[in-house]
Formats: structure tokens, C-alpha cells, sequence
């Protein structure tokens, strides 16, 4: 026996040993392979998609008539078939918030949502926060307490914080972070967001939105 198999065959947590553990994983998988085909699955043939449906989507004040598939998330039609860039896309699957908008003035991850579901829903994405060429008070806030870093999360950041602030005009401290805690920062400019959104809730008691 040579000493790799003899690494092989120590036990592994309840006395089954390394060679024995990865045989039937290997079992296991080629059960599932076969499994698989009698049931008439074959592996590399993907559903057809379903037929585009139309529908009309309110986005930043703006009625929008798109054709979208069912399965369509809203972050993809903002961006691709609306050409609204501002929402990111980050994880896409509900772990980051930088795709964060507001429907119907609460913040939801547009990476979750389907377009279907949006509609004859008010959603407003970062681009909606402009008072033309002028930046809303959530936005001013974040300039003003330099609350990011390489940028990517603070579109999501901040439509959070303009959700947690219309749900909330005057949070404390704690009830932002808990408001925020949906929203990963890679940089880590946690501290700053904080003030960034006491900042912004001071900003709209002053004549803000």
C-alpha cells in the first residue's frame, strides 16, 4: 500500500475513510446522471422560452410599453430595454442590493422581481431621484459625507436609504443600520453611510423630498 493510499483509507468523521467517502459520492452522481435519463431529461437542452407578453411599465414618472418574457427580472428590462443604467447589477440573486429600487416607494431588489410583476406599479429607480440636473437630498448626502469608495453599491445605497427615509423621516442611528443592512458595501464605508443618511434625513426636514 502506498502512503497515499494509506491517507485514503484513514477514517473520516464517523469511521468512513477518505476512498470510501469519494466512491460514493461517485456512486451518487452517476445514479443522478442515470436517473436523469429515464426520466427523459437531457442534459445541454434548455426550456423554450416562453412568448413575449406586453406590458406597461411606470418608471421615474414615465409610462413605458416593452414586450418581455415572463421570466424577465426588471433589472434586466431597466437596463437593457429601457437603457436605465443606473441600477446595478451586482450578485443578482438577492444578496447585495446594489440593483435596489423603489415599487410603490418601498426598496426591493430589482434582481428578485419580475417585470410582470411591476406592473401598474410606480418604480422608481436612482435616475428618478434628479430634480433635473440637481441631485435629490439622498443623494447630495452621500456626496457630502463622502459615503463611498470605488462607487459600484451607492445607486442601491442610496435608493435603500431614500426607501428607508419615506418609511421613516427621522431614524436613529441603529434604525439605519437595520434600514441599510440590505445593502453590502465591499469597500466598507459603513460609518460614512450612516451619516450620509442621518444627513439626508436632515437635508428633506429642510424643504427635501
Amino acid at each position: 500500500m502506498t502512503k497515499r493510499d494509506s491517507v485514503n483509507d484513514q477514517p473520516c468523521g464517523r469511521g468512513v475513510s477518505r476512498r470510501g467517502f469519494i466512491a460514493s459520492v461517485g456512486t451518487g452522481a452517476i445514479g443522478a446522471v442515470v436517473a436523469g435519463r429515464a426520466g427523459g431529461s437531457e442534459p445541454g437542452v434548455e426550456a423554450k422560452p416562453a412568448e413575449p407578453t406586453p406590458i406597461t411599465l411606470s418608471v421615474n414618472g414615465r409610462s413605458h410599453r416593452v414586450l418581455v418574457e415572463p421570466r424577465w427580472p426588471l433589472l434586466y428590462v431597466l437596463r437593457d430595454v429601457l437603457g436605465l443604467t443606473g441600477t446595478k447589477p451586482g450578485c443578482e440573486r438577492g444578496e447585495c442590493g446594489a440593483c435596489t429600487v423603489l415599487i410603490d416607494g418601498v426598496a426591493r431588489y430589482a434582481c428578485l422581481t419580475l417585470a410582470v410583476e411591476a406592473e401598474g406599479r410606480e418604480v422608481t429607480t436612482i435616475e428618478g431621484l434628479l430634480r433635473g440636473e440637481e441631485l435629490g437630498p439622498v443623494q447630495q448626502a452621500f456626496a457630502g459625507e463622502d459615503a463611498f469608495q470605488c462607487g459600484f453599491c451607492t445607486p442601491g445605497q442610496i435608493m435603500a436609504a431614500e426607501g428607508l427615509l419615506r418609511a421613516n423621516p427621522d431614524p436613529g442611528v441603529e434604525e439605519v443600520r437595520a434600514g441599510m443592512s440590505g445593502n453590502l458595501c465591499r469597500c466598507g464605508a459603513y460609518p460614512h453611510i450612516v451619516k450620509a443618511v442621518r444627513r439626508a434625513a436632515e437635508l428633506r426636514k429642510g424643504g427635501g423630498r
